[in-house]
């Protein structure tokens, strides 16, 4: 059986999609790049706002109305909360409310009638296994996925997420070791990815911490560059910060941090749990401690009752942290939330929220031009990823800066390097780029 998979959503969908893939090619399968050579397509869905499900649902239409005859089994975040509708739909052979590959590959097998594998009720999610058989590979890709939990437990009013995917709940500290050992065969760099990665351990038998487990992932897979995913400002501790800042580059100088809204009033409405004054104190703590440092964040605008002085506040807390990039959304409501409701009482015009994001959006792109501007001549470490359409490699270096590399030396062949190669940052007209010899 062929099978094609589309992945909608976060890194942590991208492993969950992975481990899919891996658990039905243990049974059989071949997997294929296009949906037109598919007899079953796995459609992995996100549920992040009423946009997210209402893209799934059209990719699912067109699909079947591209490929009749092809199979669809549907899961992920939105197959958890809207089952039914999905069950509805045409081309649709099963549906599994959540990520785990095996019901996903028991919802693959032909049957002569429609058997839908269906989670009624949702704290069944909590024990959704994250475990199971160790992800060997992300496909096709430099970098690799280590989902080290899932789940939240925080209640944000914009997000849904937390109905889709339970309770935060962590993987064993061997079990997330011995992943990443082999991960490590095929990836020369490792992103820590979950739902929620400051909560990793909480809810062990032993609990621990994501810097202990950092800390023992850095000791027991060495030949590896790790690198955090996303994570909040408020949960970057000290333990964190003195890796970040002493391990040489093995744990990537860049981080994500959502900040959401630069203002008190929206994070309240929001139901955020830092200030304003919380997360500026410490982006800047760390930047001190790390002067090369990717820094990125996501930020709602036109979030509902958010006026103008309120934005203002977030633009003026943007130009202050020494961001590298930013990635800025619109407000778009999901269904079941608090923010729903919120929006019906005291909505911002989407045209208000698109200009406020462009806005944020421009600030971010001129402070990062004046980062990669501030680089050049400096070292850095790449990894290398896909090909240019001038034959130019790109690489992504430590504190992720996405650029083309110039290779020189050793027949400037670099196609069987799947290690981090040394670099230097330079200018090359009005391009950067990462010149690096090979001996």
């Amino acid at each position: 059986m062929r099978v094609h998979y589309h992945t909608f959503g976060c890194k942590a969908n991208q492993y969950d999609t992975e481990r899919m893939r891996q658990e039905l090619e243990a049974r059989g399968t071949q997997t294929v790049e296009g949906s037109d050579e598919a007899d079953l397509v796995v459609v992995n869905t996100c549920t992040v706002t009423n946009q997210a499900d209402a893209q799934a649902r059209r990719f699912v239409r067109r699909l079947h109305r591209e490929r009749p005859d092809a199979r669809i089994v549907v899961a992920g975040c939105s197959a958890a909360l809207r089952a039914d509708e999905y069950a509805k739909m045409p081309g649709v052979v099963g549906v599994v409310g959540g990520h785990d590959p095996v019901q996903v590959a028991q919802a693959a097998q032909p049957r002569s009638l429609v058997q839908l594998e269906l989670r009624r009720d949702l704290d069944r999610l909590d024990t959704e296994p994250i475990g199971g058989s160790l992800l060997r590979e992300r496909e096709g890709a430099t970098r690799g996925w280590l989902k080290v939990q899932d789940g939240c437990d925080r209640k944000c009013a914009f997000c849904a997420t937390r109905l889709a995917r339970g309770a935060s709940r962590s993987r064993s500290v061997d079990e997330v070791v011995a992943e990443a050992a082999l991960l490590a065969q095929r990836h020369p760099e490792l992103v820590i990815t979950g739902v929620h990665v400051g909560h990793y351990g909480l809810d062990l038998p032993e609990a621990t911490t994501l810097g202990a487990l950092v800390e023992t992932l850095l000791a027991r897979v060495p030949a590896v560059r790790l690198r955090l995913g996303s994570i909040e400002a408020t949960e970057i501790d000290d333990h964190l910060l003195e890796l970040l800042a002493g391990s040489d580059g093995r744990l990537a100088p860049h981080l994500h941090m959502p900040l959401q809204s630069g203002a008190d009033a929206v994070l309240r409405r929001m139901r955020r749990w830092h200030t304003r004054e919380m997360y500026r104190r410490r982006a800047l703590e760390i930047a001190e401690r790390l002067p090369v440092l990717g820094l990125g964040a996501d930020i709602i605008t036109g979030f509902p009752g958010e006026t103008d002085a309120d934005h203002a506040e977030t633009a003026e807390l943007v130009e202050e942290l020494p961001y590298t990039y930013l990635h800025v959304f619109p407000f778009s409501p999901r269904d079941d939330t608090v923010a729903a409701e919120l929006q019906r009482e005291m909505p911002v015009p989407q045209r208000i929220a698109a200009d406020r994001a462009r806005h944020l959006r421009d600030l971010a792109q001129s402070k990062g031009q004046a980062y990669l501007a501030r680089r050049v001549g400096d070292s850095a470490a790449v990894a290398l990823e896909g090909r240019r359409s001038d034959g130019l490699r790109l690489g992504l270096t430590e504190d992720y800066l996405r650029l083309a590399v110039r290779v020189t030396g050793a027949g400037e062949d670099v196609g069987a390097v799947s290690h981090l190669v040394s670099g230097k940052i330079i200018a090359d007209g009005s391009e950067p780029v990462i010149e690096v010899a090979l001996d």
